[in-house]
């Protein structure tokens, strides 16, 4: 019975991490699909009148952009504690970054909170004109997109360490380390050139370790000899 348990937890805590991380994969829906949906590109006017015309579907991205953040959190702990053995320090600093991104993320929506009271018609705004308020709905809308950047930076500097540890553990295919490790340097270089005044985007030619990581772990968990020797070693 003992044998068994030791020989099926690090199997289960892998497709745990995999499974959380699979639910990472509606994040585009709110980040991408909903402001493609309502946001005309220098048009405040038709931006306000869109999301007026699809509240729901501005709420729900909201939703989203906030659950995705949650789900952030039991990621990291479960990574935290599959990925430990090999160097608590850096596991412990893969999930610092997460949790500050995390951090950023949430409060970030605040900016899109702030879009829907603008729009509300509350007699406090009457001060503004139909103008103004437009204009505001699309300001706020702009720095929710510039906070997305900063947030991005720790979205990818997260993966560094934990390409780190996953290269060097022994129980999961150092290629895998490799990739997660490349990834991170797309989402810092995108946040960063965008701050600069570029347009750069080479976060989809640098992310695919993440999904494979992702499937590598639901499909075939980790090398359960080689996680346990890093465990006693650890301990």
């Amino acid at each position: 019975m003992t044998t068994h348990t030791a020989e099926t937890s690090p199997l289960i805590r892998a497709r745990v991490a995999g499974f959380l991380y699979l639910m990472l994969l509606p994040a585009p829906f709110g980040l991408i699909y909903v402001p493609s949906r309502l946001v005309v590109s220098g048009d405040a006017a038709a931006t306000a009148s869109n999301i007026m015309a699809s509240e729901s579907l501005f709420r729900l991205g909201i939703v989203s952009n906030l659950l995705v953040q949650i789900v952030n959190i039991f990621v990291v702990l479960a990574l935290y504690q599959l990925l430990k053995p090999v160097n608590k320090n850096m596991a412990s600093l893969m999930a610092i970054f997460v949790l500050v991104g995390v951090s950023i993320g949430m409060l970030n929506e605040l900016t899109q909170l702030a879009v829907l009271r603008l729009l509300s018609g509350a007699d406090y705004l009457t001060v503004f004109t139909t103008d103004q308020l437009k204009g505001l709905v699309y300001l706020f809308l702009r720095l929710h997109s510039q906070g997305l950047l900063i947030a991005q930076i720790f979205w990818g500097l997260w993966l560094f360490p934990m390409g780190y540890l996953v290269f060097k553990s022994g129980f999961l295919p150092r290629i895998l380390g490799i990739l997660l490790m490349i990834g991170c340097f797309g989402y810092v270089i995108d946040s960063f050139a965008a701050f600069l005044g570029y347009n750069v985007s080479i976060i989809f030619f640098t992310s695919w370790g993440e999904l494979l990581f992702t499937l590598w772990l639901l499909i075939k968990g980790v090398n359960v000899e080689q996680w346990e020797k890093r465990a006693l070693e650890s301990a």
